[in-house]
């Protein structure tokens, strides 16, 4: 195959997944995010929840991201139980505000809930390093994964971060936020996916 085609089929085969992300990101957005019993998604960092009918058992995107030693994990290999998922990045000071509080909860929720802190690292402003540096800084003790290849940002559709989604053990996405999240939120948002 000559470079010119190869070209060509690279370019369809990125627009189909920049399609795929988008429409995943529409989809959680139209399902996930409806005010009826918590509110609006907003930047204060608000839960919101569909109800059962308007969500009809969406399941949540899989991604692959990496843990500090290197290893693969994909969002589907830890569904079995409850999923707290988070994207932040070091540099982000909304996310520096509530990382304490994540790991005060986390410590509190370990055995019954699984914490899924993805560090979203753009080779540039975030690196791999940064993450580890600041998560060893502040001495946090929950899960930190990469997104080194911007896989669970763009199944996500992230824009803004923070962002936090609420998992239910069967792999279903039930909540979601953005923004800085309370202690009161974050646990108000556990007991959903409890």
């Amino acid at each position: 195959m000559n470079q010119k085609v190869k070209t060509i089929v690279l370019l369809g085969v990125f627009a189909l997944f920049i399609v795929g992300a988008v429409l995943a990101y529409n989809l959680l957005g139209e399902k996930v995010a409806p005010p009826e019993n918590l509110g609006e998604m907003k930047s204060e960092g608000e839960v919101t929840q569909a109800s059962e009918e308007d969500i009809n058992k969406i399941k949540a995107p899989d991604f692959t991201v990496w843990d500090r030693e290197g290893n693969e994990v994909k969002l589907s290999d830890l569904i079995g139980k409850p999923i707290v998922l988070n994207f932040w990045a070091s540099w982000c000071g909304p996310c520096r505000e509530e990382m304490p509080m994540f790991d005060k909860v986390y410590q509190e929720e370990k055995d019954d809930i699984i914490f899924m802190m993805v560090d979203l690292v753009d080779g540039m402003r975030e690196t791999q390093k940064k993450g580890e540096e600041y998560v060893v800084e502040q001495g946090f003790t929950f899960p930190v994964y990469f997104d080194l290849e911007q896989d669970a940002a763009y199944t996500y559709g992230i824009t803004s971060i923070p962002s936090t989604l609420f998992i239910d053990k069967d792999g279903y996405a039930v909540a979601g936020a953005q923004g800085s999240l309370t202690e009161e939120i974050l646990k108000k948002g556990i007991g959903m996916i409890q």
